[in-house]
């Protein structure tokens, strides 16, 4: 949407996400980021570390993707991360009548940062939420064995090779 503020941010998770389900059904994963600058100072000849952000984060999962299940499963405390997502601000009343207003990030994207790890991926069987191909995409579904219309099931039209034809892990 038009005047969203979109940021990205990396540091590191401060908590273990936690996964939980809203009174109307709905699955929501609650994560900190924490995220520090860091300078090197030329005159110790040392790193030195600068203020910290700790941002909350709220991810939910839609019918189209499981974000928020996804992430529970997948992302511990520590880990260095990468997320974007909607910058949003929120107000609530405290049980003491006091009104509060926080910032939080609506994460629309999120995994670990590769600087200095190495992550295995595991791609998950689509839900529906892609019903054509993608632009550009030409490729044909020969022996498509995914969700009709995924054009990125196994054996759709993926050239020889490709480790995200076959669906496995195995590069």
């Amino acid at each position: 949407m038009a005047g969203e503020t979109t940021i990205t941010i990396t540091g590191n998770l401060t908590r273990d996400p936690e996964l939980r389900t809203t009174g109307n059904g709905h699955t929501v994963c609650n994560l900190t980021i924490a995220s520090s600058t860091r300078q090197y100072n030329r005159n110790t000849n040392q790193w030195e570390d600068g203020d910290t952000l700790f941002l909350n984060c709220a991810a939910w999962d839609s019918t189209h993707a499981a974000l928020a299940s996804n992430i529970a499963s997948s992302l511990s405390k520590g880990m260095s991360v990468i997320a974007q997502g909607r910058l949003t601000q929120r107000a609530y009343e405290t049980e003491d009548h006091e009104r509060r207003t926080v910032m939080e990030l609506r994460v629309e994207h999120i995994g670990p940062s590769l600087r200095r790890a190495t992550a295995q991926v595991t791609r998950q069987q689509s839900t529906g939420g892609v019903s054509q191909a993608p632009a550009g995409y030409t490729g044909g579904a020969t022996a498509n064995t995914g969700p009709v219309g995924d054009p990125f099931a196994q054996d759709a039209g993926m050239p020889e090779g490709d480790p995200w034809a076959t669906g496995t892990d195995e590069f």
